[in-house]
């Protein structure tokens, strides 16, 4: 396949980009400063992009398979980025007749118990908010759409962490996926073997899914 990832200059993006090279896979990188991209790879090309620009968005993915878009704001605390990103995503994408789209959602929506999210509990971070909030919003409006996006949404567990790539995960829905521990947690490197199990497989299309140990 050839892949745009999105923010492929930042910690999830450039380890789903290399995830997606190992596989096999061509990749663009649509970063907004190349200078911040660290990987190196005959089958990697990298493009100035603006996510939120649906008519640029809808220029450098022209030609790929599928999207990867990870976007969080987090290094600018500019989270509004993140809403409009799908808004542009759902744009962009159509016109330039790329349909399959894997997004780096948020843990926060998830539910702890029936009708609690992860996001309302005590134990919550405040400081991660601003950026679970954002990334609520971005699940609505992907859950609204009507267009011809085909959409997944993975949120992650609890915790992800650096570590070690296993090749082995637990998924689930819109429930908080935990051990026998009540621990609910992954490495980043198996969250993206998650990631392009389900851009090659299209399991959970129109869907947010989740995934842990």
């Amino acid at each position: 396949m050839k892949i745009a990832i999105f923010g492929a200059s930042g910690w999830i993006g450039g380890t789903i980009a290399r995830e997606a090279l190992v596989r096999g896979h061509t990749v663009t990188a649509i970063v907004r400063d190349p200078a911040r991209l660290q990987l190196r790879h005959e089958r990697l090309a990298t493009i100035i992009g603006d996510v939120t620009d649906p008519t640029r968005v809808a220029a450098v993915v022209a030609g790929h398979d599928a999207v990867a878009a990870a976007i969080g704001g987090r290094r600018e605390a500019h989270h509004e980025v993140v809403p409009a990103a799908v808004r542009s995503l759902r744009v962009g994408l159509p016109r330039a007749g790329v349909k399959r789209l894997v997004w780096v959602g948020g843990g926060g929506s998830l539910l702890v118990a029936p009708g609690v999210r992860l996001i309302d509990t005590p134990e919550f971070p405040a400081e991660w908010k601003a950026e679970a909030s954002a990334q609520v919003q971005a699940l609505e409006l992907f859950r609204a759409s009507t267009g011809g996006v085909e959409w997944s949404f993975l949120s992650p567990p609890a915790v992800i962490e650096p570590g070690q790539r296993t090749g082995r995960y637990r998924t689930g829905l819109d429930q908080l996926v935990t051990d026998e521990k009540g621990v609910s947690r992954i490495s980043v490197e198996d969250y993206a073997v998650a990631l392009l199990d389900e851009l090659e497989r299209s399991t959970h299309i129109r869907r947010r899914f989740t995934v842990a140990y």
